[in-house]
């Protein structure tokens, strides 16, 4: 009967349903509600590009309160949703989120059991951000497909997905981490430029090439703008490594390089272990360093932006082939402080107490300095502490 359930719950087609139903429920409660204000925002991305108008400001005519601070061709891919009414819309846009989301873990070079782990794991970030409408979702999904396509050394397809996740929210540009991993490096440069080429102009056809270029350069200064205001003690955004330093000193003035130049240095000291390459184990502990690594050092980074990172800590566990107490705790740790805390699970002063302090942050951090513990030591051409059981299927 164990064997029964547990196999009922590692079914695929179960797993698709409950995202889509997820994703459902999500949109529905808040289109009832009236607050879908960041589909409204992703919507008016096709409809100010058509009509070119600005992408990148906060205006009282907008129906909606922000203002929009992805790429000018994330208008373009916003075309079949914002034609349609808001209560269809905001239903396929998430169920089109989760499936990209689900595509991309179910390409990793891993057993069909462990895909179907980290997608139970992540199950509940997921409806965080559901809840918000975010792109965050389909982002995760493309940044597993650029690196199991790289892995497969299908550069087209990786190199598509790395250009878009640059030119949509400029996260992408990490999925580059992977780039050694190829043996056609020249043919995924290749395909990477031409890539770029293409989305950057696809935008062009639905408005001109002056609107574009100019969409560009107001998107650069909104990036440089958000930036500055994401630094704020009592921002819902910074939760990130800095943000939890900065507000346990209480001191906004804290910068950001230090950190980030140590966080850098910190990501790219597994690279030196040259003849780990190779292995399925070090490749999949670097894709869930890039994941985290991508938000907790980023200051844009919000609750429903941890999605991303919480699908790097579902890779780093099911890669663990001996899931010890410290491995169950980490994860658990991770599970409570960052996936649960802004629930009503949590009681309101200790969730009051981690958003104020940043520290869903916290686990990921954790769990990242770890990772890199077990890049640096393990040695995954033996059986150890990483699972290196899975093969990687190149077709």
């Amino acid at each position: 009967m164990k064997n029964l359930n547990w196999n009922f719950f590692l079914n695929r087609k179960l797993v698709y349903g409950a995202y889509i139903l997820l994703a459902l429920v999500a949109a529905l409660k808040q289109y009832l509600h009236h607050t879908f204000n960041n589909y409204l925002i992703f919507k008016y991305t096709f409809w100010h590009l058509i009509e070119q108008q600005p992408l990148y400001i906060n205006s009282p005519a907008n129906p909606y309160i922000d203002c929009n601070h992805y790429g000018p061709v994330f208008g373009v891919f916003m075309m079949p949703f914002a034609v349609l009414p808001d209560w269809i819309g905001v239903c396929l846009w998430n169920v089109a989120n989760v499936i990209v989301l689900l595509w991309g873990i179910y390409s990793l070079p891993i057993s069909d059991n462990k895909k179907t782990i980290i997608a139970w794991i992540c199950a509940h970030e997921a409806l965080t951000s559901l809840f918000s409408f975010q792109f965050n979702i389909a982002l995760t999904g493309t940044m597993l497909l650029s690196f199991s396509y790289m892995l497969k050394n299908k550069n087209a397809q990786s190199a598509f997905f790395i250009a878009f996740g640059m030119l949509v929210k400029l996260y992408g540009v990490v999925s580059l981490a992977y780039f050694f991993f190829t043996k056609e490096k020249i043919r995924l440069i290749l395909y990477g430029v031409l890539s770029l080429a293409v989305l950057f102009v696809l935008p062009m056809l639905f408005s001109s090439p002056g609107y574009i270029l100019r969409s560009y350069q107001d998107w650069y200064e909104a990036l440089v703008s958000k930036n500055s205001s994401n630094i704020n003690l009592d921002s819902f955004q910074d939760i990130s490594l800095m943000g939890i330093v900065r507000r346990v000193f209480g001191d906004k003035e804290i910068p950001n390089w230090p950190m980030l130049l140590g966080g850098l240095l910190l990501f790219l000291l597994p690279y030196l272990r040259i003849s780990q390459y190779k292995n399925v184990g070090f490749r999949l502990l670097l894709l869930a360093s890039t994941l985290i690594f991508t938000v907790i050092f980023s200051t844009g980074s919000e609750s429903p932006t941890y999605i991303i990172a919480f699908v790097g800590i579902a890779v780093w566990f099911v890669c663990q082939s001996r899931k010890t107490p410290w491995i169950i705790g980490l994860l658990v740790f991770a599970f409570i402080v960052t996936s649960l805390s802004p629930t009503d699970i949590i009681p309101p002063f200790a969730r009051t107490f981690i958003r104020l302090y940043a520290l869903k942050a916290l686990p990921c951090v954790v769990i990242w300095v770890y990772i890199l513990y077990q890049m640096l030591t393990v040695d995954f051409n033996k059986k150890d502490q990483i699972n290196n059981n899975d093969k990687l299927v190149l077709s």
